[in-house]
């Protein structure tokens, strides 16, 4: 890393990330006992109780590893654009599914996801091990995630 973060800047990183997670909070906190609890769903699919503190911890992440990020690349940087646009991706699912209650555009969305998260992890494997291992939960939960969003497209066709 070219600079060693600070407490406070991880503090703003995991804020930002957080912030990114709190904005879809209002698409979804509505539609849980609504829209969402009329969709067929697998038997696999965890319980609602468990979203919360799954994102929270990987926003969380995100935001170490956004910092990260930031302290050993330069404006315009491949790491930077990457970071950026899986968070963007991110926080777009959620309107998309909830907000707008279009499965489809919600899977072809988390299907973008899955490739940019792909595309950040594999640069981060050469270039920063820690992100790397920090983010791997992530690219774990939004596969996860992906799954369940073509699962109940497919139940409710």
């Amino acid at each position: 890393m070219n600079r060693r973060p600070t407490f406070f800047q991880y503090l703003l990183g995991v804020v930002i990330c957080q912030g990114a997670g709190i904005a879809g909070s209002f698409f979804t906190i509505a539609e849980i006992s609504t829209w969402y609890a009329s969709l067929a769903k697998p038997s696999w699919q965890p319980p609602n109780w468990l979203f919360g503190p799954v994102w929270t911890t990987l926003y969380t992440l995100m935001g170490i590893v956004g910092v990260r990020i930031w302290a050993m690349t330069t404006p315009g940087d491949a790491l930077r654009r990457l970071f950026g646009a899986q968070l963007l991706l991110n926080a777009l699912w959620t309107p998309i599914f909830f907000g707008a209650h279009n499965l489809l555009g919600a899977l072809i969305m988390i299907l973008a996801l899955d490739l940019v998260v792909v595309g950040l992890l594999s640069t981060l494997w050469r270039q920063d091990r820690i992100s790397f291992w920090l983010l791997v939960p992530y690219m774990a939960w939004i596969l996860f995630a992906t799954c369940l969003n073509a699962v109940i497209l497919t139940l409710n066709l």
